[in-house]
């Protein structure tokens, strides 16, 4: 009722961090339907990933009635159009709503919307209230984000922010609602534990039912690595050193995120400097991108489908449309590796990286949240990572982390032994990598 007084007030910011089955889509769901009627607008439901949120949303059947939720919330007498293919209802008042999800939220037509609705945001793309928050504040829009814990990450600044900025701001656990019966959760808890294993099982019970900040995100490849940077003071102001070259490392995408990571190689330590992510943009933007930093470039560091030429480039490869655009440049491939020998290399490089906090928060954000994926019929992680919005980041991170091991084993690689006649592949051989070196400085 607090939330509901709240809306009906005409609040704008609203933040409710419930449990688990509190009824958090249902009280947004019912709000919408009277929004639409109140003022003829575009409204959302944003789920993480549009194909969650058909069958989190969109599909869902209410088990209590056997009836689909949003005929329920949304009478068909109410409606003049629905469109199944595009999750959206467009009602006789003139309004639509619609059901999206945030992995695509900068490439949805149609009319702005007035009112969004950020399911399960602890989980969701933070960019992608970055996007629409200057679209609401523009036509007076209302934002109310639903969600339960998952670690002190962008979901628990937001509640932060909330509390601080006067939004509406509340946090409910099992025990402030008493609408779970304690045998219901005694039950959930035995599950847990028998899916997870007991440390596990018993953290994310308290995640999804007591909202517990501190507890550990399961699956997460480089939680403890960042936890750990965080408590050694790593993770802090890095100040770009113009002394010092900088390279790149990326992630290419078109459809999805294309992410770059800029750091500096200090004697045995990474700084890393900077981090911009965007998707749908041609390679001219990221050239853009690169040439409005103040910084002095060594080398751009690109994964091994850069190489690939495509039709819709005009047969150039992506290492070849960022030469042009840069007029030149050193533009590397970085050795071609598995993911699993990826994250290993990113996981030993750590230790020796220090992070600017600012610049890069929505990458080490990213980073936190990388996980593995769940298999429900194994009950067990698979090795594998979810892909999600992370998973872009997270692989310009891999680009970042194989380069910089390159460059070790170049730079620590014995001397050549000087006791015995060279032959000539081996004169020839130390004039390439004598070559190679000096077209990268």
């Amino acid at each position: 009722m607090p939330l509901w007084t709240h809306l009906e007030a005409g609040g704008k910011r609203s933040v409710a961090v419930w449990h688990r089955r509190a009824g958090k889509d249902e009280i947004c769901l019912q709000w919408a339907c009277i929004a639409a009627h109140q003022r003829p607008a575009s409204y959302w439901h944003m789920l993480p990933e549009a194909a969650h949120a058909r069958k989190a949303i969109w599909d869902s059947i209410n088990p209590h009635t056997g009836i689909r939720r949003i005929d329920e919330v949304f009478p068909k007498e109410l409606r003049e159009t629905t469109r199944e293919q595009e999750m959206l209802i467009k009602f006789k008042s003139g309004s639509t709503w619609q059901v999206v999800g945030s992995d695509n939220y900068n490439r949805l037509v149609g009319s702005p919307p007035a009112g969004v609705v950020f399911s399960e945001w602890s989980i969701a793309n933070p960019a992608a209230w970055a996007y629409l928050r200057p679209i609401l504040a523009e036509n007076n829009g209302w934002a109310t984000f639903i969600y339960t814990a998952r670690g002190r990450n962008h979901g628990y600044k937001t509640y932060l922010t909330a509390k601080e900025s006067g939004w509406f701001a509340e946090l409910l656990t099992v025990e402030d609602t008493n609408v779970i019966p304690k045998e219901i959760l005694d039950n959930e808890l035995t599950e847990y534990i028998r899916e997870y294993g007991q440390d596990e099982g018993e953290a994310l019970f308290r995640q999804e039912y007591y909202c517990d900040w501190n507890a550990p995100l399961l699956g997460s490849y480089y939680g403890k690595d960042i936890r750990r940077a965080e408590a050694e003071g790593r993770i802090t102001q890095v100040v770009y050193d113009p002394a010092v070259p900088v390279h790149t490392a990326w992630d290419i995408g078109y459809r999805d995120d294309t992410a770059i990571w800029w750091y500096q190689v200090v004697r045995d330590e990474i700084h890393i400097i900077d981090y911009y992510a965007a998707s749908g943009m041609e390679i001219s933007h990221y050239a853009d991108v690169l040439r409005a930093k103040p910084y002095k470039y060594a080398v751009h560091h690109l994964p091994h489908d850069a190489k690939a030429k495509t039709l819709a480039s005009g047969g150039k490869s992506t290492e070849e449309q960022l030469r042009y655009h840069l007029g030149g440049g050193n533009v590397w491939i970085v050795p071609e590796l598995s993911v699993q020998d990826g994250i290993q290399a990113a996981r030993a490089m750590f230790p020796h990286a220090w992070i600017d906090e600012t610049n890069c928060e929505q990458g080490v954000e990213a980073l936190r949240q990388y996980q593995r994926e769940w298999d429900d019929d194994k009950k067990a992680f698979r090795e594998k990572p979810r892909h999600d919005w992370t998973s872009h980041c997270a692989d310009a991170f891999r680009m970042l982390a194989v380069a910089w091991r390159q460059e070790n084993i170049e730079v620590r690689k014995p001397p050549e032994d000087i006791t015995r006649p060279l032959t000539l592949n081996e004169r020839l051989s130390i004039h390439d990598r004598k070559y190679q070196k000096r077209s990268r400085i």
